[in-house]
């Protein structure tokens, strides 16, 4: 079961944190709406927290896509010529052809990269 919140690109941060921790509270007490377990969506899946580098999901349809996000670790990065310690961690997609494709896939990381490299801004 992947429950959707609906129009989340539309909502606050405050907004959206208040409606996902209701949408897991009903989950686990089974009084989910019909059109939450239903609806075409993207899940995002968090599996860093117990310790998993990278998430490769399995698209299990309405969904059309699965953002994977992996644990949060320490990695020697090079930039602007300088070697560095960054905190770095492996987004993945997994995406439903019939739905977008791989140019989409890619603007989508891309983009989701460049905001969280200021996460204050969002």
């Amino acid at each position: 079961m992947a429950p959707a919140i609906h129009d989340a690109d539309t909502l606050s941060l405050d907004e959206l944190m208040k409606r996902l921790k209701d949408l897991v509270s009903r989950a686990r007490s089974g009084r989910l709406l019909r059109a939450e377990m239903a609806d075409p969506t993207v899940t995002v899946t968090n599996l860093g927290d117990l310790g998993v580098e990278s998430v490769y999901g399995v698209i299990y349809p309405p969904q059309v896509a699965m953002i994977g996000i992996g644990r949060v670790s320490e990695q020697a990065w090079a930039r602007n010529g300088m070697l560095g310690i960054r905190h770095v961690a492996v987004a993945t997609l997994s995406a439903d052809h019939r739905v977008s494709d791989g140019l989409r896939g890619a603007r989508f990381l891309n983009r989701m990269n460049e905001l969280l490299q200021e996460p204050e801004e969002l």
